[in-house]
């Protein structure tokens, strides 16, 4: 009986070439078919190195189907390599779904590091505490961007997201609006090619960058967002918060934190976010 193969997992390029592996171009020599997200663009790419090999087309919409493909494949002892058209599978591209299915059958999956437009953004954004977290690409839907951002906004690490070059502008508004216009994002656009650009600015600052020249809208982008500053918790003593309940019952909220605090010298603010707290409890 054959011995079962192996699936790797291969970065390739996210613009220069020259960024390809030693690594990868070995793998993608020896294994016995390639899954490929755009069959045609990766042909150039392959072709380039000197890589002549039988090709399968594994995309978002066909993934779960190509994986049992690649899973009878792979038990019969093939070795396949996973690529996307640019960067490393399952980052924001197909991958994650058939690695997933690969991987509840027993499959040895090896990842090929290589070329990632995050780690590139990162490395090149002077950002350096409370580490990052990669969220990808946001709703396309201005109100499904809003509220996905607001659920982000108090995180007190750094944001990192995918856009696409027609929902830029629109994206870097959302984030000022939402996050306020104090923060610092670092736009990356068109990593490692030819026009690449790296700016850094406040969010208020980013609407005007991005629209005083048309062709800072064009190709990809990675932005990251600084953390949110740390928050303060403001306490609020028992008596305090005996009396802010009582009047919570008679007068609207706001009136009923100025009044606690005048009543009980407590902090006004912190007042008038435990009510907050109090209303959202009781709603």
């Amino acid at each position: 009986m054959k011995e079962q193969g192996i699936l790797y997992v291969v970065a390739t390029p996210i613009g220069n070439l020259g960024d390809m592996t030693l690594r990868a171009i070995d793998t993608l020599k020896q294994v016995d078919v390639i899954a490929a997200e755009d069959t045609r663009h990766s042909s150039g790419l392959l072709s380039h190195f000197g890589i002549s090999k039988k090709l399968m087309a594994v995309h978002e919409h066909n993934e779960q189907q190509s994986a049992q493909l690649l899973l009878q494949r792979i038990q019969l002892g093939e070795h396949v390599a996973l690529i996307t058209d640019a960067g490393t599978p399952g980052i924001s591209d197909p991958g994650a779904v058939v690695v997933d299915v690969l991987l509840s059958q027993g499959v040895k999956v090896v990842p090929i590091p290589g070329a990632s437009a995050v780690i590139a953004a990162l490395s090149a954004s002077g950002i350096s505490e409370n580490g990052f977290m990669f969220i990808g690409f946001l709703p396309a839907s201005g109100a499904q961007r809003r509220k996905k951002l607001e659920i982000l906004q108090a995180l007190e690490t750094t944001l990192v997201f995918y856009e696409a070059p027609h929902r830029i502008v629109e994206c870097v508004q959302d984030l000022a609006k939402v996050f306020g216009e104090a923060r610092r994002i670092t736009i990356a656009r068109e990593l490692t090619k030819t026009f690449e650009t790296m700016h850094r600015c406040r969010l208020n600052e980013a609407h005007a960058w991005l629209t005083h020249d048309a062709n800072q809208q064009r190709g990809e982008f990675v932005l990251l967002v600084e953390a949110a500053p740390p928050q303060v918790t403001l306490e609020v003593d028992h008596e305090a918060e005996r009396v802010l309940r009582l009047l919570l019952e008679a007068v609207p909220l706001k009136q009923a934190a100025k009044l606690a605090s005048e009543i009980t010298g407590a902090k006004k603010n912190a007042l008038y976010e435990l009510a907050l707290t109090i209303k959202a409890a009781t709603n």
